[in-house]
């Protein structure tokens, strides 16, 4: 059966700590499985990237003000039990080997094994200029960084040396709870970001598709996979209301997201993440409270959907 989560309340003015902490209680409490958070630096006034897929397009409002991703994730690992804790995703342009891999593995140790290291390539220039990273290297250099970090991981000592970074003979610890390291996820979808996917990463993470399409490409990862490595496994992503659909809108919905759900469901899922994040009926931390009770009609029609599936196997 697909199992449900949400990303947590992250971006906008009207986002604290009570509300992160009676969603996320609520969220495990009826049945949510995991907790995701995403990653931005600041917000600048004059967008110059291509954002969704356009150029110069104005970047959401909720965006001036973002809570940092690994803060969030270890507060909620701490408010919760069970949920599974993901990032999806850290920008791999904005981290640095040993940072990321001490930062990652305190996360898998502290929430007991619960953590899910999702990286992507990221969108921004500006956000990428603060780091002093060059956009145009973002992806050879977020391969040579989950190397560097499964060095990290691994046995000490610890050395590395690659076009971007190096690392002397050093003990790294702690290690992550998860061994051989929590799973990795990737968003990445261009023909070259599949290629990474496939020979990086565990799971994969896209936010749109037809269950063709969907398993067409996870079809083409498996032709690139390793002989001895584990099938990609597929969490995908769904929208109450895009950064890109217009404020006041309303945007795709909860039926909306049923739709995709139910994608999920035919395409092999084995997780369904509903953004939450841009949706117009989140203006104050009392709705964020509510939001998970409100979205818990997802469950059951997972429930509904997934018995569908088992009768008709049976037949």
């Amino acid at each position: 059966m697909v199992e449900i989560g949400l990303t947590l309340p992250q971006l906008g003015e009207h986002v604290d700590a009570g509300a992160i902490r009676a969603f996320a209680t609520s969220a495990e409490e009826l049945g949510f499985a995991s907790l995701w958070v995403q990653e931005h630096l600041f917000y600048p006034e004059a967008n110059e990237s291509i954002y969704g897929g356009r150029h110069t397009t104005s970047v959401h409002p909720a965006y001036r003000s973002v809570l940092g991703a690994t803060e969030l994730m270890a507060f909620v690992a701490a408010c919760t039990e069970k949920a599974m804790i993901g990032s999806s995703i850290l920008v791999a342009g904005y981290h640095r080997p040993v940072e990321l891999a001490q930062r990652l593995s305190t996360l898998d140790v502290l929430s007991g094994g619960r953590l899910v290291a999702g990286l992507g390539a990221g969108w921004s220039d500006e956000e990428h200029s603060q780091m002093d990273v060059d956009p145009r290297t973002r992806g050879r250099r977020m391969s040579e960084l989950v190397n560097a970090v499964q060095a990290c991981w691994g046995p000490d000592p610890v050395e590395f040396s690659g076009e971007f970074f190096s690392i002397p003979r050093s003990v790294i610890r702690p290690k992550p709870l998860q061994q051989p390291h929590p799973p990795l996820l990737s968003g990445l979808r261009s023909v070259a970001g599949l290629a990474r996917t496939a020979a990086l990463f565990d799971i994969w993470n896209p936010s749109s598709g037809t269950v063709e399409a969907l398993q067409q490409q996870l079809d083409t990862m498996a032709g690139l996979r390793a002989d001895d490595a584990a099938p990609v496994r597929l969490f995908l992503r769904s929208y109450l209301q895009r950064p890109t659909d217009a404020v006041g809108s309303g945007g795709h919905g909860i039926e909306g997201v049923r739709g995709d759900l139910r994608t999920a469901v035919a395409a092999g899922a084995e997780q369904f993440i509903v953004e939450i994040n841009f949706w117009d009926e989140m203006r104050s931390t009392r709705d964020w409270a509510e939001a998970p009770a409100r979205l818990a009609s997802l469950l059951e029609t997972a429930e509904e959907l997934s018995t569908d599936i088992s009768k008709a196997s049976v037949l």
